[in-house]
């Protein structure tokens, strides 16, 4: 059975559909976009996520029987608006950035063409999920590239709530993540998931050395053994002792990383495990995994910080109105003008120009009218961001589902490839690369 998406809606984007139909609005034809102002915590690119999950959501965005008699039974809109929603399909196009690109300030990551009734209602839908994934892809791309080609696991789910969990582990994964912990994501989007054992394991049991060696029977000798219950010289110790010099991997989840990770090494090592791995846990951010860089680190596993966003939970999009019809049907472009707070009207064509294989500018074509909007020919040295992804109400299911995640994962780390080196750094500054606005060419 479909879970219905439709109250997933601000009450002002209802109650705005009732006015518009009463005055007869709500039928023009309308261009919403999707966009960010800025890079929130000073981060110098931005990665689009989530694009795949509202797909589907707005094909379940229904006003079945129970979303109708909520809103009736509160009086949130009058009887013509419920008979409006109780027929409501999303018939319109949207367009946007492929989920796994890279976005800048001004980027047109997603660009809804409808009438107003139908487009404007999907705004708050729209914003929590890609403000959500987004947020989280971000600040796991940049764990990814802090740890390099060493791997990555999200274990996260306890820090998150218990859908934004999934959410989020599905985000880390397009960003570089090889893994998670979460079995849901598993099941739903068919993320590899691991794990072995928590503390608890080791408590459990009346030694440690028995906790180890019901698991080794359990799961082999390739398990991971968590070693810093007790004292973790005697943890590692009793890991060697019991798996013998072909145990898979031993983890750390406490204590100075840097300096405990070398002293397990030297400690596996001289015990003749020298292939043993060496994974680290423990609150690790991207600062964190860059300052392990030098350690004899093999994998990490980041939890809480990947899942909220590593101090920014959301990336700041909004959606706006950028271009209608007048009562004639002729189109113009409409902006906001608010202080700190405006827009750019029109229709845009998004484009990336690329120098010898590195970004250079995000470049964004704004048309006033809507005879024409660039395409790729009108800026041969340039990439195109934007695909169809709704075309007349039909999602296209490339996008969508496990294997649109799959193609996400293999986009990102394509485009990734285009960042300039100053991009690849932590700390906080302007935008790798400029946004430059153009006139559509005639």
């Amino acid at each position: 059975m479909t879970t219905s998406t439709a109250l997933h809606t601000d009450r002002y984007e209802l109650t705005m559909l009732e006015a518009a139909l009463r005055d007869g609005t709500a039928h023009r034809r309308c261009v919403f976009e999707l966009f960010g102002r800025r890079l929130p915590g000073g981060r110098r690119f931005g990665v689009v996520a989530g694009t795949g999950r509202l797909l589907s959501l707005i094909d379940d965005f229904r006003f079945g029987d129970d979303e109708l008699r909520f809103l009736r039974d509160n009086r949130v809109v009058d009887a013509a608006t419920l008979a409006f929603l109780a027929d409501y399909r999303f018939r319109g196009s949207i367009s946007g950035y492929r989920e796994g690109e890279l976005y800048f300030p001004g980027s047109p990551i997603l660009t809804v063409e409808g009438t107003f009734a139908e487009a404007v209602i999907l705004e708050t839908l729209a914003l929590s999920v890609l403000n959500h994934d987004s947020a989280v892809a971000t600040a796991a791309a940049r764990m990814s590239i802090a740890a390099g080609d060493r791997p990555l696991a999200e274990m996260g789910s306890r820090r998150a709530a218990e859908e934004s969990a999934v959410a989020a582990a599905r985000a880390a994964y397009i960003t570089g993540f090889g893994a998670t912990s979460n079995l849901e994501a598993g099941r739903r989007w068919g993320i590899p998931t691991m794990g072995t054992a928590a503390h608890a394991w080791t408590l459990l049991h009346d030694t440690e050395e028995d906790a180890f060696r019901s698991q080794v029977e359990a799961l082999g000798v390739g398990t991971t053994l968590l070693v810093d219950t007790y004292d973790t010289r005697r943890g590692v110790e009793l890991a060697v002792q019991v798996a013998g010099t072909r145990l898979g991997g031993v983890r750390i989840d406490s204590g100075d990383l840097p300096t405990v990770a070398a002293e397990v090494r030297a400690q596996l090592d001289a015990l003749g495990a020298t292939g043993t791995k060496i994974t680290v846990t423990s609150d690790l951010d991207e600062y964190a995994i860059a300052s392990l860089a030098a350690s004899p680190v093999d994998a990490y596993g980041v939890g809480t910080s990947v899942v909220t966003g590593s101090g920014t939970p959301t990336a700041g999009m909004v959606y706006k109105l950028v271009a209608r019809q007048d009562a004639a049907g002729s189109w113009i472009a409409v902006a906001k003008a608010s202080t700190d707070k405006g827009s750019k009207g029109g229709r845009k064509a998004a484009f990336r120009t690329v120098a010898d294989g590195t970004a250079t500018s995000e470049l964004i074509a704004v048309s006033d009218g809507f005879e024409h909007v660039d395409t790729a020919s009108e800026h041969p040295d340039a990439r195109p961001l934007q695909v169809p992804l709704v075309e007349a109400g039909r999602t296209d299911a490339r996008y969508v589902g496990p294997a649109g995640v799959e193609g996400a994962r293999s986009h990102h780390a394509r485009v990734r490839e285009e960042l300039p080196v100053r991009a690849l750094a932590l700390s906080k500054s302007d935008p790798a690369i400029p946004t430059v606005y153009v006139d559509a060419r005639e």
